[in-house]
């Protein structure tokens, strides 16, 4: 036992010696100290032990929300720094980053895809939800301190993943100023940015300036480059270049952070005088037009009590509701360009509201002797460069955030609306929200220098452990966000913040009928172009699709966009469910089942235009008990196929004819001239569901004979030549089961009974060649998981056709080219697709899921570019004279170039017609409900006309 004790003691002493020796040689403000502690005198070093033999590993993950993202959370120095401390650095591999991967490799860092061994991962912004590894460290601007609509899916699903998330943002300091940001890096190009916008608005007003010299921040190398930019365009100022008839011009700075400090330091490369804010009318209107003025706007400069007049801070920080700013009378009159630095919080004064912009904007009577080649400016205040990039915040009209591709708008007060341009009235507005990605390596060198003295004491810490049980300094504590499957206790007021803007949407709704629409992709544009004509309907759109929801709110104005996966996230979605009167369901068929549920328990109508699924109608009696109604089969096959079929039906049984045959051909289709590539086809709707419909088993009734065709693609042997309209060169092929038609249709008379898609000749026999190669496999397929390394196509084509890797191109090729059986056209396809080379495959499920996600990058409809719509439906009626008669209804339907689709008409349309039914009480049978009664399918088919979709019909008589 003695033995014992001396030897714990020899190896507590080692410990000790190697951390003070490890100290000693630690960079200035960085230590260890948090890697043991002293616990009632004695040394805890369970972190040291850990440290010592499993080596925490710090990921620091790859930027893809979206192509401008080219900063990094940390450089290569500090990666260097960390490994020769002993962690191991895992770097995600970007070819986007602007720092090289080999200067990563060079500072010891390991480039591997999978990170999932670390502990913690880092990076700059959000990862994607379906990225997130469950109970792990993340640190990150998560954008959700405010509870950011667009971004409370990422934090339920952090919740659900029990995931610890460090928020950069709310790493501060005890008087509560950020120690880890991109601050100035925004500000020096936030100032290059509207510098050259400048330039653009001057020669739009009919001035050229020496600031059309200033490019946009991301076209110099480094910053050094821009500010020789800025001062080559100052000697210009200098040497009196800028028109007289422009007059002074004046920059304004609020705030005195770094962001602010950013903006002036790259202003000061220009010939300029700081001025105080009361100086300003005096400049503005008889300065040295060789130099430009600023002023740096504090508080105090404009912050008033609104009883008194006086500005006290201490007051202000209790009772800011109780201020309001006279910016816009003692400052902004004077102002030429507003550079905006300073962080709005609900209650606090604005800068400026809609009602200024109209006053400031108030054209100024031209001088005696203005001339048109030398015109006056239309009003002072010129541009704004929100670097805050707050939405709605200070500058209340700035609603939306310009994109480093599309870096400016304008700002028409009259109009109260923001046209992409630098032209025609109103106010120059920039308002970026990623500028230091725009000046990235300088961005990232000086963030990870701030963020780096604090890693080691997240890195040495697991996610799954409570957070009680972490010795983080207050800087690192106060910004975990969410730890353990639970907001923390300083940030639990983000649900109640989402719950008051949930209640205050309901109460926006009012009276108004509540729809609430699931998908955002293809077809939702008609469904909400016709819903919201009635303006008391009021809509709400669920969708992952970020970019699609901000796209569509902003082009309807009573509708409200939910960023969220449906399918992830059933509490959230039972929730939005309940405040609904109607649901449309535009989402995969096999995400109905689930939506349906939600709706039985809430008692909420539901309108989908997918086929009704058994899974479907195991729900009928729980639909009838729930009182509700339940509406599939809305769209265009299944939908308009139905409609136009029950109409034709139903009055040849008034007349007393018999249904003796009934043939339905459909297809979505590009027009003939953007059908040029092997497949013959574009996508205009769900790749998946498309490739799918492939395999499917098949059954129809022919010449009184049941045909089953087995599932596994065979149904590519069935194809048949659709020669009516013979100019298309079409094929047909069987779809699912035709046979259970006869008795909702009322056809049982019929000895045939066939429904099928259409397709141009040769889209069967390619097909035909991925079934052959296994590549429409809907089965799990771990190896394409988002969790692990990814698959190029060589190397999945290699396991599918069963030759070892590496394989020469050509070795692969003729492997493929015999699973082929030898069919050229075939390989030509696989070739054309780039299925034998080096680009990843997708993450998916499945390999089908795989292709459908590459078809989909492959063969877009370009701008431009339309589709169009087939149906050809054939019914035999026999009459009681004994004579027969073939009728044929053809629909055919193109897109419009600057429109919608014809998919997106033929299906959209018809559902948002029969939720609008749904909702005015035209449609009131309960249980489920296909389009096939009179009351339905009639208003349904008048009014789909009015919409652009007409069908033609003609018969033919036999004797």
């Amino acid at each position: 036992m003695l033995k014992e004790t001396r030897t714990f003691a020899l190896f507590e002493a080692y410990i000790y010696m190697y951390y003070f020796t490890t100290l000693s040689l630690l960079p200035s403000g960085f230590t260890m100290l948090r890697a043991f502690s002293h616990t009632h005198g004695r040394c805890a070093f369970h972190h040291a032990k850990c440290w010592h033999h499993c080596k925490p590993v710090l990921a620091i993950r790859r930027e893809d929300v979206n192509a401008w993202e080219r900063r990094a959370p940390l450089a290569p120095k500090h990666v260097k720094e960390l490994t020769q401390m002993g962690y191991k650095v895992l770097v995600q591999p970007s070819n986007r980053r602007a720092i090289h991967e080999k200067d990563y490799v060079k500072a010891g860092g390991i480039i591997q895809e999978d990170i999932s061994e670390a502990s913690l991962i880092i990076g700059v912004k959000k990862p994607p939800e379906d990225k997130l590894i469950p109970k792990k460290n993340y640190a990150f601007f998560s954008h959700t301190i405010k509870a950011q609509e667009a971004n409370m899916p990422l934090l339920d699903e952090i919740l659900r993943q029990e995931i610890r998330l460090f928020d950069y943002e709310k790493m501060v300091d005890h008087k509560g100023m950020r120690v880890v940001a991109f601050g100035k890096w925004a500000g020096v190009a936030g100032m290059i940015n509207i510098l050259h916008g400048l330039g653009l608005r001057f020669l739009a007003l009919g001035h050229h300036t020496p600031f059309m010299h200033i490019g946009m921040a991301h076209n110099y190398r480094n910053s050094s480059q821009a500010v020789q930019a800025v001062r080559d365009a100052g000697y210009e100022i200098s040497l009196g270049l800028m028109p007289k008839s422009v007059g002074p011009l004046t920059f304004v700075f609020t705030g005195t952070g770094n962001v602010s400090k950013g903006a002036q330091e790259m202003f000061n490369a220009l010939p300029c005088e700081f001025v105080e804010p009361h100086e300003l009318k005096e400049v503005s209107r008889s300065g040295d037009l060789r130099k430009v003025y600023g002023t740096v706007l504090s508080r105090h400069h404009h912050l008033v009590r609104k009883r008194d007049g006086l500005y006290d801070p201490v007051d202000y920080d209790k009772h800011p509701e109780l201020y309001t700013s006279r910016f816009n009378t003692d400052i902004a009159p004077y102002t030429t360009c507003l550079i905006n630095g300073i962080y709005w919080e609900q209650h606090t004064p604005r800068l400026l509201s809609r009602q200024d912009a109209q006053k400031l904007l108030v054209p100024v009577r031209s001088a005696a002797g203005a001339m048109d080649g030398c015109p006056e400016l239309p009003h002072k205040l010129l541009a704004i460069c929100d670097i805050s990039a707050d939405t709605g915040g200070s500058i209340e009209f700035m609603t939306e955030c310009t994109t480093i591709d599309s870096p400016f708008c304008m700002y028409d007060a009259d109009q109260h609306i923001i046209h992409d341009s630098v032209e025609g009235s109103g106010i120059l507005m920039c308002s970026i929200d990623n500028l230091p990605a725009q000046l990235p390596i300088e961005a990232t060198e000086y963030f990870g220098d701030m963020l780096f003295p604090y890693i080691e004491e997240m890195l040495l810490s697991e996610g799954s452990e409570p957070l009680e049980s972490q010795n983080y300094s207050s800087v690192v504590r106060d910004a975990v966000i969410a730890s353990n499957g639970s907001l923390t206790a300083k940030y639990e007021y983000i649900q109640k913040l989402r719950e008051s803007r949930e209640y205050a949407q309901s109460l926006k709704m009012g009276n108004k009928k509540r729809v609430l629409l699931l998908g955002s992709g293809y077809v939702s544009g008609p469904v909400l172009e016709y819903l919201t004509r009635d303006s008391n309907v009021a809509i709400t759109v669920a969708s992952v699709m970020k970019e699609q929801l901000e796209q569509l709110t902003k082009k309807y104005s009573n509708v409200t966009s939910v960023h969220m996966d449906v399918i992830k996230n059933e509490e959230k979605l039972s929730s939005l469910v309940k405040k609904h009167d109607l649901v449309i369901s535009l989402l995969p068929y096999s995400a109905h089942p689930l939506v349906a549920k939600k709706c039985i328990d809430n008692k909420v109508n539901l309108v989908t235009a997918s086929y009704l699924t058994p899974a479907m109608k195991e729900l009928q009696e729980s639909v009838e008990a729930a009182g509700i109604t339940v509406i599939s089969e809305m769209g265009l096959d299944p939908g308009l196929d139905h409609m136009l079929a029950m109409e034709c039906i139903d009055k040849a049984k008034e007349v007393g004819a018999t249904v003796v045959s009934y043939t339905s051909f459909c297809g979505g289709l590009p027009a003939p001239e953007h059908s040029d590539n092997p497949l013959r086809y574009k996508f205009s709707w769900s790749p998946q569901g498309v490739l799918l419909n492939t395999v499917q088993s098949a059954t129809y009734l022919k010449n009184g004979e049941i045909i089953n065709i087995p599932a596994g693609g065979a149904l590519l042997d069935s194809v048949t030549p659709m020669d009516f309209f013979p100019g298309l060169n079409l094929e047909g092929f069987p779809n699912r089961d035709s046979t259970k038609y006869a008795e909702p249709y009322g056809i049982q008379t019929a000895h045939t009974l066939l429904r099928g898609t259409l397709r141009y000749k040769g889209y069967s026999k390619t097909m035909g060649g991925f079934v052959k190669l296994g590549l429409i496999n809907p089965d799990p397929y771990p190896l394409l998981s988002s969790t692990t390394p990814p698959l190029t196509w060589k190397e999945l084509m290699c396991k599918l056709v069963g030759i070892q890797l590496p394989a020469e191109y050509h070795v692969l090729k003729e492997a493929v080219f015999s699973k082929l059986e030898k069919d050229k056209s075939q390989l030509e396809a696989v070739e054309w697709l780039g299925l034998l080379g080096d680009e990843p495959v997708p993450a998916a499920d499945s390999i089908v899921g795989a292709l459908a996600k590459h078809m989909e990058m492959k063969l877009p409809f370009g701008t431009g570019e339309r589709d169009m719509i087939v149906m050809r439906n054939e019914i035999g009626l026999r009459h009681p004279s004994g004579h027969l008669e073939n009728k044929f209804i053809d629909l055919v339907v193109y897109g419009d170039n600057k429109g919608y689709s014809a998919m997106a008409k033929t299906v959209g349309y018809p559902t948002a017609i029969a939720a609008k039914m749904v909702l005015d009480g035209e449609i009131d049978a309960k249980g489920m409900v296909i389009p096939l009664t009179k009351n339905v399918y009639g208003p349904i088919l008048e009014r789909v006309r009015a919409e652009g979709i007409v069908y033609s019909t003609h018969s033919v008589i036999k004797q």
